[in-house]
């Protein structure tokens, strides 16, 4: 690994650890809104990045536009509505890195648009790193919308499933979490995560 490599593996640490932070600080907070202590009383309420790291998630965002952080504990026995704020926890996390990367978004063009441009090394730095944490929050949203245990959509599909078709799609998960697995290792993931990530990046200007 040469130097620019690293200086650029280094740029994306900040931005990645905001970027898992945020979305599991959403979940802890949506799933207290919904009635269920359990991530506060787990010190998961908080906005400190190394409670919510998990090592290889973090790692896998270092080198590929998706990975994930350490999961949030949930109780949906305190859920005032269990199926519907299941959804909301799960969703919450998404709409937390969507919501990042649109204000980045909207921030790196007002800039450009005010002729704000990084004229030093430092600004430079600041730059990349916001594109980064853009990059990284649109991976993260997508990723965790794979209908596959233990990502969040996997939540969404099995709340909305009647309870026959819910119960064989839970028998079933262990079988897709191993495909999923595959997936990551052989780097197909990044076929199916590309496209839309590069749309949604179009989406947004860049």
């Amino acid at each position: 690994m040469d130097k620019l490599d690293l200086y650029e593996m280094l740029l994306r640490v900040p931005p990645l650890l905001f970027a898992l932070t945020v979305h599991e600080y959403a979940h802890a907070w949506m799933a207290w809104r919904c009635g269920d202590p359990t991530a506060k009383h787990q010190g998961r309420l908080t906005l400190n990045p190394l409670v919510h790291l998990d090592l290889i998630g973090a790692i896998c965002l270092l080198f590929a536009p998706f990975g994930w952080a350490k999961p949030v504990p949930v109780n949906p026995y305190n859920f005032r509505n269990p199926r519907r704020d299941d959804i909301l926890v799960s969703l919450a996390g998404v709409a937390a890195n969507l919501g990042t990367a649109i204000v980045v978004a909207l921030l790196l063009h007002a800039l450009s648009a005010l002729g704000i441009l990084p004229a030093s090394a430092a600004g430079r730095a600041l730059w990349i790193m916001a594109f980064v944490l853009l990059s990284i929050s649109v991976g993260l949203a997508i990723f965790n919308l794979i209908p596959v245990p233990p990502l969040d959509g996997s939540h969404v599909l099995a709340n909305m499933l009647p309870w026959d078709k819910r119960a064989a799609y839970e028998r079933a998960a262990p079988v897709f979490s191993v495909v999923l697995l595959a997936l990551i290792v052989t780097g197909a993931v990044d076929v199916i995560l590309n496209p839309p990530h590069a749309f949604i990046l179009h989406l947004l200007g860049f």
